[in-house]
C-alpha cells in the first residue's frame, strides 16, 4: 500500500490494471444503483441494462456501425487537417520570436471564440455537406493545437540549440536535427490530447444538416425524449475515444521507449 502512495513511483502492472478496472466499474455500479433505486424517473436516468439494450437495437436495426464509421471519419479528417497546418505553424512560432509576435496574439484571440458560433458562417462559406462538418471540428481543434505545439517547441532546452550553433549548425539543421527530435515526444502527446478535443466537437459539427453519425443520433434522440439512446451515444463516443487514446499511448511507448525505462 505504501508503494501506491509514493509520488510518481511505478506500480505493478496487476495493481495498475486492478485500479483502472475499479475506476471504470465503480461509477457504473453507482449509476446502476441510482437507476434501480427509483429515486430518479427512468426517462431522466435509464439504467445500464436499458442502455445496453438500446445499443443492441441500434446495432441490429439502425446501422450503428455506419453511424460510428461516419463520425470517426469526420473527426479524424478535421483533426488531421488541423495537425497538417498546426505542426509547421507551431514550429515556426515556437522557434522564432518574430513569428511568435506576429501570430501568437491572433491565435490566442481566435481560440477563445466558441466553435459553435462559427456554424452559421461555415454553412454560408462551405455549404451543408461533409466539408462543413469537418470544418467545425477543424476550427475547434486547430488554434488550440497551434499554441500547444509552439509551447512544446519552446520547451526544448536552449543549451541544446546553442551547442548545435557552436558546432556550426545552420538554422535549418538546428530545427531539423535538434528542435524537432527533442520535441517529438511532447508533440505526439499534443496530438493525442487534441484528438480528444476533436471528439468533443462532433455533436456541434453534426448540427450542420447531418442525417447520420453518432452526434446526429444523439440530437435526434433528444427530440423524441429517447434518453437511453442519448446515454448510449455518449458512452459509445467515450469508448471510441478511449480506444483511440490507448492507441496513441501505445504508439508513444513504441516510439520513445527510453521514456518508460523505469515503468
Amino acid at each position: 500500500m505504501s508503494q501506491l502512495l509514493q509520488i510518481r513511483q511505478a506500480i505493478g502492472r496487476r495493481a495498475y490494471l486492478a485500479l483502472a478496472l475499479a475506476g471504470l466499474i465503480l461509477p457504473l455500479a453507482g449509476w446502476a444503483l441510482l437507476a434501480a433505486s427509483g429515486q430518479v424517473e427512468a426517462v431522466f436516468m435509464p439504467g445500464p441494462q436499458k442502455v445496453l439494450g438500446r445499443i443492441v437495437t441500434w446495432w441490429s436495426e439502425d446501422d450503428l456501425l455506419g453511424d460510428a464509421g461516419i463520425s470517426i471519419l469526420r473527426v479524424v479528417a478535421g483533426w488531421a487537417l488541423a495537425a497538417l497546418l498546426a505542426l509547421p505553424l507551431g514550429l515556426f512560432i515556437g522557434s522564432w520570436r518574430a513569428m511568435q509576435a506576429l501570430l501568437e496574439p491572433l491565435t490566442d484571440f481566435i481560440r477563445y471564440m466558441p466553435a459553435v458560433a462559427f456554424v452559421p458562417l461555415v454553412m454560408l462559406w462551405v455549404g451543408i455537406g461533409e466539408g462543413a462538418k469537418v470544418a467545425i471540428i477543424f476550427i475547434g481543434t486547430f488554434f488550440q493545437m497551434v499554441l500547444m505545439v509552439a509551447e512544446d517547441v519552446r520547451r526544448v532546452p536552449m543549451a541544446q540549440i546553442e551547442a548545435a550553433q557552436t558546432m556550426g549548425a545552420t538554422r535549418r539543421e538546428v530545427v531539423e536535427q535538434v528542435i524537432v527530435p527533442s520535441a517529438k515526444p511532447a508533440l505526439l502527446d499534443t496530438l493525442r490530447v487534441t484528438m480528444g478535443w476533436a471528439w468533443t466537437y462532433l455533436v456541434v459539427a453534426e448540427l450542420v444538416a447531418a442525417n447520420s453519425g453518432l452526434g446526429f443520433a444523439i440530437l435526434k434522440a433528444q427530440r423524441f425524449l429517447q434518453t437511453d439512446k442519448i446515454f448510449a451515444g455518449i458512452l459509445l463516443i467515450g469508448l471510441i475515444g478511449l480506444a483511440i487514446d490507448q492507441l496513441f499511448r501505445l504508439l508513444h511507448r513504441k516510439a520513445f521507449p527510453w521514456l518508460y525505462g523505469r515503468n
